[in-house]
């Protein structure tokens, strides 16, 4: 990875700051990206705070702002995203239109506006769905329909892009080990969790030459739930 251009979405936060530090430590040139803002301190390249990445003119600036700096990319790795628990019974239609602004929005409005960058053999696309996007369980049906959306723009794209030689996947992490999920199950067996720097592992894996055969996996990475 050393050299190599990686555009990470969500950057400041709790996985993709982990990602960024990792692939910072290899030698990659990060570029981050996030709706908030990132610390004066923060080991990127370059770092684009305040970016709405549900909105196709904010990342149409940002990637503008990109292509400046750098006239091709190696990666994206789109981290961004959220969750929200709530019935279907109770629940409102907005929390299913945040949820798909939130998870496939901002990951497909990011893809396409990587690709013209990335469109060569050895570029590499990752993203995050979920475990609970194969099967969803009570109170998360806005997020696991999210979630599948991202999978499935995740086949699509691999699909398209495979004869340009660049690949395309997802990893689907069961609950992983940060201070909001702790927070919200304080009662649970964290030790059981996915923790952050094991699944920016596997996504670092995924952005290297070492998975150059490796398009269109939804990669389970459970720990032991």
């Amino acid at each position: 990875m050393k050299g190599k251009v990686v555009v990470i979405t969500g950057a400041a936060g709790a996985l993709g700051s982990i990602v960024a530090a990792r692939l910072a430590a290899r030698g990659t040139l990060v570029v981050g990206l996030d709706l908030a803002q990132f610390r004066s301190d923060a080991n990127f390249d370059l770092a684009i705070g305040g970016v709405d990445l549900s909105d196709p003119d904010a990342i149409k600036k940002a990637f503008a702002t990109i292509g400046n700096r750098h006239a091709t990319l190696d990666g994206v790795a789109n981290i961004a995203g959220g969750f929200v628990w709530e019935t279907v019974a109770d629940g409102t239609a907005d929390t299913w239109d945040r949820m798909y602004r939130m998870n496939v929005r901002s990951c497909l409005l990011v893809s396409q506006a990587s690709i013209p960058l990335l469109r060569r053999p050895g570029g590499a696309i990752v993203n995050v769905s979920a475990a609970g996007s194969q099967r969803a369980d009570k109170g998360m049906g806005a997020y696991a329909a999210s979630k599948s959306a991202v999978s499935r723009l995740t086949e699509a794209l691999a699909a398209e892009l495979k004869d340009d030689g660049v690949r395309v996947n997802a990893v689907l992490p069961s609950i992983i080990d940060t201070p909001a999920n702790r927070a919200s199950m304080p009662d649970a067996d964290v030790s059981r969790w996915v923790t952050a720097e094991a699944l920016a592992d596997v996504v670092g894996f995924l952005l290297s030459d070492e998975s150059r055969a490796v398009t269109g996996a939804l990669l389970p990475v459970m720990g032991r739930v």
